[in-house]
């Protein structure tokens, strides 16, 4: 079955274009991206599985992977190369949270502020964990939407679930196979068989997420496509993930 809900047409020809929803997708993505970095990134949680026990992990795995959903959305309904251009937005919000949370932390307090080592403990950026953070979100989110890009064209457009689905798969990968071991391996406490089991399962996790919110993609596509009035196909785009032209 196909997700078309508008008329089809070349990424080429849409070169320039202004579209009435793209900027508002934008924000979402930078917002959730940022958000679950800073919020999600300091907690550790935990719940109570049946028949396993206790079982802890990441808060911010409940929201980060919603941008994976964010980025199959603007490549399925605007292109990828205006999917290019939030990616980077993206990539230097990222970067410009970790400067403006090192400044402020470094900043002397007041003395008559207590709160210094609790601000210090939630905001306080470890250098390699955020080399690692950026560098997996930027190879993760591109190869993310140029398999979405190339999976649409070689299906002519239908099975929207196969290309979000396949898309994270590959996209959340190769985020945890940078991530991961860039961050951890070696650190104290982190033996090499630790920092595999957590890669995987945060890995499966976030694809477990991807499956779970699909009726949700389709329902956002179909009304962005309907309201942009058009269905991109990427066929002849230059896919170089240095540019932020559209």
């Amino acid at each position: 079955m196909s997700e078309r809900t508008g008329a089809a047409v070349e990424a080429a020809a849409m070169r320039g274009q202004a579209f009435r929803y793209y900027d508002f997708v934008m924000a979402a993505f930078v917002a959730i991206l940022l958000l679950s970095n800073v919020i999600g990134a300091g907690k550790v949680a935990q719940i109570v599985l049946p028949g396993i026990g206790p079982w802890p992990f990441g808060a911010g795995i409940l929201f980060f992977p919603v941008s994976y959903v964010i980025g199959d959305v603007l490549t399925e309904v605007y292109g990828y190369a205006r999917a290019r251009r939030v990616i980077w937005a993206g990539t230097a919000a990222v970067v410009f949270m970790a400067f403006m949370s090192w400044v402020v932390v470094a900043l002397p307090p007041a003395p008559s502020w207590g709160n210094q080592a609790a601000y210090a403990t939630i905001f306080g950026q470890v250098p390699r964990i955020v080399l690692a953070s950026v560098c997996a979100f930027w190879a993760g989110e591109f190869v993310n939407s140029y398999v979405m890009a190339r999976m649409k064209v070689w299906s002519g457009g239908r099975h929207l679930w196969m290309r979000t689905i396949g898309s994270t798969i590959l996209g959340e990968g190769v985020d945890s196979l940078i991530f991961y071991p860039l961050a951890f391996l070696g650190a104290a406490g982190f033996t090499p068989a630790l920092v595999v089991t957590v890669m995987l399962t945060q890995w499966a996790l976030k694809v477990a997420w991807e499956v779970i919110l699909t009726p949700l993609t389709y329902v956002v596509v179909g009304a962005l496509k309907r309201a942009e009035g058009v269905d991109i196909y990427d066929r002849g785009t230059d896919f170089t993930p240095f540019r932020t032209g559209v």
